[in-house]
C-alpha cells in the first residue's frame, strides 16, 4: 500500500462531522476531481472520479448523511498498467444537485443564470475547523505523497490556476511555503520539505501517517550524521596518512643528502620518530620526546624539516 493510500484511508474515517465541515471537504473534493454533468434546460448532474475506495465510501455516506441525497457507484477498470478500479460516485437529482452546488460553491447564479466559481469562496472556509476540512478535501480529491524513505514530495493535482492559487494561500495561512506549478494541462500545488508535511499531515488530521513520516524522519537523520561523521573521519584521517608519507618523504631526502646529523637537535629527534612511527600521530609523537611537546610544536617542526627539504630539492 503506497504512503498515498495510507493517508487518504485514515482521513476519509473522518464522517462524524458537522454538515459546514462536509460541505467544506465536498467542495473541495468536487473541485479537485468532480465534473459537472449538463441535461437539458436548467438540469444539472455531478460526476466525481477518484481510484481510492475509501474516498468512495466517505463521499456516499456524507452526501446521504449530511445531505439526504443518494448517490449512483460505478465501478470501472483503469486505462492505465496497473489496471486499478476507478469509482465514479454519479449524483443526478436535479434539485438536490443544484442546492447542493450551490451551497458547497461550485455554481453561482446571478439574475436566472448560472456560472462556475473557481475560486475558495470565504464563507467555506470561515473558521479554522472548516479550513483544515478543506484541505482535507482536496488531498482526499487530489492529493499524494511521495514514499518518504526516497522523497520528500506532497502534492495536491488541480485543473485551474485561479483555484491553485486560491488553495496555496490557504495552505500557507498555516506558515507553510506551498508553490504552484503547471504540469501539462494541471496545476499543481506542492510542498518539498519535510518538516512542512509533517505540518500539513497535522493540519488534515492523519496522525498515524504523521507518526511514520517523523520515525522515517529520524532515521534518515540519524544516517546522514553517521554517513557525515565518517566520511569526515575517513577525510581526516586520509589528511593524516598523506601528511605523514609526505613527512618522511622530506626526512629521507636530507637523510642521503646531508644525513640527518646535520639537523639541529629537537628536528633530528622529531624526524628519527616519524621514520620508526609512520602511523602515529602528531600528538602521539610529542608525548614520545622528552621533554613531551604539544601537537603543535611537532607540526611546526616537521614544517621546518620540510621547507629545509624543499630547499633541497631546488638545489638538486
Amino acid at each position: 500500500m503506497s504512503f498515498s493510500l495510507k493517508v487518504k484511508n485514515e482521513i476519509s474515517r473522518y464522517t462524524n462531522i458537522s454538515r459546514e465541515e462536509a460541505a467544506a471537504e465536498l467542495s473541495a473534493i468536487m473541485k479537485v476531481s468532480g465534473t459537472l454533468l449538463l441535461g437539458g434546460i436548467g438540469k444539472f448532474g455531478f460526476k466525481i472520479i477518484t481510484e481510492n475506495a475509501s474516498t468512495t465510501r466517505f463521499l456516499f455516506k456524507i452526501l446521504k448523511n449530511k445531505f439526504n441525497i443518494h448517490t449512483k457507484i460505478l465501478v470501472k477498470k483503469s486505462n492505465s498498467l496497473k489496471k486499478n478500479n476507478v469509482y465514479e460516485v454519479i449524483i443526478t437529482e436535479n434539485e438536490s444537485v443544484r442546492s447542493l452546488l450551490k451551497e458547497v460553491g461550485i455554481l453561482k447564479e446571478e439574475e436566472d443564470a448560472f456560472s462556475l466559481d473557481y475560486s475558495i469562496p470565504k464563507n467555506i472556509v470561515a473558521t479554522d475547523l472548516l479550513k483544515r476540512a478543506y484541505i482535507r478535501g482536496a488531498f482526499l480529491g487530489g492529493g499524494s505523497i511521495s514514499n518518504p524513505e526516497k522523497t520528500y514530495h506532497l502534492e495536491f493535482v488541480t485543473h485551474n490556476d485561479v483555484y491553485a492559487e486560491d488553495l496555496s494561500s490557504l495552505i500557507n495561512e498555516y506558515g507553510l511555503n506551498s508553490k504552484v506549478i503547471q504540469r501539462k494541462n494541471s496545476f499543481i500545488v506542492y510542498i518539498k520539505e519535510g518538516e512542512q508535511i509533517v505540518d500539513l499531515l497535522n493540519i488534515i488530521g492523519a496522525y498515524s501517517a504523521l507518526l511514520k513520516l517523523e520515525n522515517i524522519r529520524i532515521m534518515k537523520e540519524m544516517r546522514n550524521n553517521v554517513n557525515r561523521l565518517v566520511n569526515c573521519e575517513t577525510a581526516n584521517l586520509s589528511k593524516t596518512v598523506n601528511a605523514s608519507v609526505r613527512q618522511a618523504e622530506s626526512i629521507k631526502l636530507i637523510q642521503r643528502k646531508i644525513g640527518l646529523s646535520r639537523l639541529p637537535k629537537n628536528l633530528r629527534e622529531i624526524a628519527e620518530l616519524r621514520l620508526n612511527y609512520p602511523d602515529e600521530s602528531l600528538k602521539e609523537l610529542g608525548e614520545m620526546l622528552s621533554p613531551k611537546v604539544g601537537k603543535s610544536g611537532v607540526n611546526h617542526r616537521l614544517r621546518r624539516i620540510e621547507k629545509i627539504a624543499g630547499e633541497l630539492r631546488k638545489e638538486k
